[in-house]
């Protein structure tokens, strides 16, 4: 299982670009992988090829309309894990013994 972060956005639509970051979401949230939202990013969790079909289809969405688009991609594999969405951060509250303030 991975968990992959990505960032996906048009360069030279202008300043506001929350309608284009939307179109991803949209086929995020219908893909069925389980994923957080974040202020500069999205993270999801599943395997390699479910995980990197979504960014496929987000930047195909993207690039019919936009002619520059920038992706970056974080990913972090670990064999036999599922669930490290909530996880990660309840490892780390645990051992601090309150809350964090989480996407």
């Amino acid at each position: 299982m991975i968990l992959l972060e990505f960032s996906m956005f048009p360069v030279g639509k202008g300043e506001s670009l929350s309608r284009y970051v939307a179109r991803s979401l949209d086929i995020i949230d219908r893909s069925g992988l389980d994923y957080r939202l974040g202020p500069m990013g999205t993270v999801l969790e599943g395997d390699w090829d479910e995980c990197m079909a979504v960014v496929r289809q987000c930047y195909e969405a993207m690039r019919k309309d936009c002619p520059r688009v920038y992706c970056a991609i974080k990913i972090d594999h670990r064999r036999g894990r599922r669930g490290r969405l909530r996880s990660k951060t309840a490892s780390v509250e645990s051992k601090l013994g309150r809350k964090l303030k989480t996407t």
